[in-house]
């Protein structure tokens, strides 16, 4: 079995590339290895895995449908673990070609591949920003997705739409997973428990939104790859039971498709989750208070019950834990 992971230098994608190769399993990763952050993270996570046994790695852009589709051709992947995106709200703002390239662009031809390759099974990421406008919490899979508050959700919507479409034209199991603000080691600079840590650390002041009445459903990457690999295997059916008088809306019945959450289930205050960072570095933060963002939500929180019925999906590591593994690891890698 060999599976094809996009985005294997990109922080999730490092992560599950990692876990399915100590599991013994054949990975061939692709990046493109953009500059929407630091380049040289992405280096130093691509070295990590080019030194596992197992791991086959090309610079690649999905977004050019021949070149992706030649090199599936050559090495013939049974499964697609698909993670690579343009990601970031805010960023949608300045540069929204990016997210159309990667997010559409780009999902299609990987949606190609897939036709083409006649995968086991393709699993790919979406995220709970589509839930958008949407303030019915915890967010369920059978919640309205039709109100995005930002580009890169809308996007990300757009890619459900798009894998089930495929899934029902050409018999493609596809699974989509919602991941709630993923953190830890090897994290992204531009997400804020990475961004916090840094400035915090160099005694920079932190932008708080909203003036820090914002929730969000942290999630530690362990139990993130935990629920990413255990889906992996997981080959979804279409329901012969389904019925089109009275359909869900989960994306699950006409075809072999399923979209779930991926996240803690445990929603965190945005000052407990800085007061928690202070104490791990021992310094305090000093805080920028700012006004609510554009493209920004309030709260997030994730209704884990439906990955936890189908692959019994049980995020473990607490806040406290994760974020003392996330500062031991940024002290070591940024030598501070």
């Amino acid at each position: 079995m060999t599976i094809l992971l996009t985005g294997a230098a990109g922080f999730i994608g490092y992560h599950v590339a990692r876990r399915l190769l100590e599991a013994g399993r054949s990975v061939v990763g692709i990046d493109n290895f953009n500059s929407y952050y630091d380049v040289r993270l992405k280096e130093a996570r691509w070295a990590q895995l080019e030194q596992q046994q197992g791991f086959i790695g090309r610079r690649l852009d999905i977004a050019h449908k021949d070149a992706l589709l030649d090199f599936c051709d050559k090495i013939q992947p049974t499964y697609i673990v698909h993670l690579a995106a343009q990601a970031g709200v805010r960023y949608g703002l300045e540069n929204p070609t990016a997210y159309a390239d990667a997010n559409l662009t780009g999902f299609l031809n990987v949606l190609e591949a897939a036709r083409a390759l006649k995968v086991i099974h393709l699993v790919y990421a979406s995220t709970s920003s589509v839930y958008g406008a949407n303030r019915a919490m915890p967010f369920a899979e059978h919640h309205s997705a039709s109100h995005p508050v930002s580009l890169y959700a809308a996007t990300k919507r757009a890619n459900e739409l798009m894998a089930h479409s495929y899934a029902h034209l050409f018999k493609i199991p596809v699974t989509g997973l919602r991941f709630f603000t993923v953190y830890g080691p090897w994290g992204r600079p531009d997400m804020a428990p990475h961004k916090f840590t840094a400035r915090i650390f160099a005694g920079d002041p932190i932008d708080v939104y909203n003036g820090g009445k914002m929730m969000r459903d942290f999630t530690f990457i362990e139990d993130i790859v935990e629920g990413v690999v255990r889906v992996t295997d997981h080959i979804p059916v279409a329901d012969d039971g389904w019925d089109p008088m009275n359909p869900t809306t989960d994306g699950s019945g006409v075809a072999p498709y399923r979209v779930f959450n991926i996240g803690r289930g445990a929603p965190v205050d945005l000052m407990d989750f800085i007061a928690t960072l202070e104490k791990h570095i021992g310094k305090r933060a000093v805080l920028n208070m700012m006004p609510m963002q554009p493209g920004d939500v309030e709260g997030t929180w994730c209704d884990v019950s439906a990955l936890g019925r189908a692959v019994d999906y049980q995020p473990r590591v607490s806040l406290d834990e994760g974020l003392d593994k996330t500062v031991a690891w940024f002290r070591d890698y940024y030598k501070v």
